[in-house]
Order: structure tokens, then C-alpha cells, then sequence
């Protein structure tokens, strides 16, 4: 089992109170653009310094070095960066299923990144981050650059792999749809304040 629980994290430009996202499930988060949605989640993910503590289960953020949390608590950006010169090179072993469940056959780890499309690199970041076997995954708008096709895919993957793994996402999207279908709890920030606005 893997919950994450934010205790009064705060940073210039975002502060977040109480938050638990239990094992198992997602909790959605939205707001307006600059409001702070990508700050909070890097500051989760340990990418920025930040005051407060989050806590995986029982282990908290502050006892662990940065690597040894950023590979359970996995931040998935917005745009992906890629630093070797084919897909396949980015991880050690990358899930072959998830691989054919967002519309990829084996040979795409041979390719090289250059001829990725924008959609291409945001299905491929994702399963990059499978492939590393988190307990947390932080999305930033995993799904901005997919049609809606391709954006179903990515939901019925992540909701896949919360069952399989017992796993937690915190999920930020601009779509309410999309939060509705993916989202246990929905928070908003406004003005870097995060906030509870539903809970299913």
C-alpha cells in the first residue's frame, strides 16, 4: 500500500495544508494557469525546496535523499525531457503490456527520440515512469497533448496500474470531465493556496 500525505508544504508562490491521498486512488488537482499547480507538485517531488514534509506511508520525504524519493514518488512533467538518443535507452526495463495499451509495439524503444511526436513523448514519459515502479505518481497534465482517444488510453493505464499496485496519483487537469472520471478528490488552488473543493 502506498498513500501520500502532504503536511503544510509551502514554497514562494504555493502553500498546501493537510492532504492525503490514499493507497489505491487519485486526487485530481486544478486551477487557473501560473495559480501553482506544477510548483506544488515539484515541491512534492522534492525538485524544489520547500518547507513542510510529505510522507509516503510511514517514510517521510526529509529522511530520504532526493534520489531515493524520486524514484518512489515520480514526477511526470508536462513536457518530458529526454537526454539519450533512442527511446529504449531512458530506462532499464519498460512494461511491454503498457507499452501496447498506449498504442506502441516493442520496436518503439529503438527509435529515436527526434521523431517522437509531442503526443508520442507524453504517452512515453508515462510508461518511462512505470517503468521505474513508483509508489506516487505526480501527473502534470499527462494528457494535453493527446487526442481523446489517446487520453482514454493514458486514464484506463493509470487506473491499471493504481489496482494493480495499490499505488496513489495526484493528478492536475484542466478538464472537470476528466476529473470527474479519474478522481477521487478534486482540489483547487487559487492564488498558490490548495484547497478541497470535492470528495467522492
Amino acid at each position: 500500500m502506498s498513500s501520500l500525505r502532504i503536511e503544510n508544504l509551502s514554497r514562494p508562490g504555493v502553500s498546501a495544508g493537510d492532504v492525503t491521498v490514499a493507497a489505491g486512488t487519485c486526487a485530481a488537482v486544478f486551477g487557473a494557469s501560473g495559480s501553482g499547480k506544477t510548483l506544488l507538485l515539484r515541491a512534492i517531488a522534492d525538485l524544489d525546496e520547500a518547507k513542510g514534509e510529505v510522507w509516503l506511508d510511514q517514510g517521510s520525504r526529509s529522511s530520504m535523499t532526493a534520489p531515493q524519493w524520486r524514484r518512489q514518488v515520480v514526477y511526470v512533467a508536462a513536457e518530458s525531457h529526454w537526454w539519450a538518443r533512442l527511446v529504449g535507452e531512458h530506462a532499464g526495463t519498460w512494461p511491454t503490456d503498457d507499452l501496447q495499451s498506449l498504442g506502441f509495439e516493442p520496436d518503439v524503444l529503438n527509435w529515436e527520440i527526434q521523431r517522437l511526436s509531442s503526443g508520442e513523448r507524453q504517452r512515453l514519459a508515462i510508461l518511462r515512469a512505470l517503468a521505474y515502479a513508483p509508489s506516487a505518481l505526480l501527473l502534470d497534465e499527462p494528457t494535453a497533448n493527446l487526442d481523446r482517444s489517446n487520453a482514454e488510453r493514458v486514464e484506463q493505464l493509470i487506473a491499471a496500474w493504481r489496482r494493480r499496485t495499490n499505488g496513489c496519483a495526484l493528478w492536475v487537469s484542466h478538464d472537470p470531465a476528466q476529473r470527474t472520471r479519474v478522481a477521487a478528490a478534486q482540489y483547487q488552488i487559487v492564488a498558490g493556496v490548495l484547497r478541497q473543493v470535492h470528495a467522492g
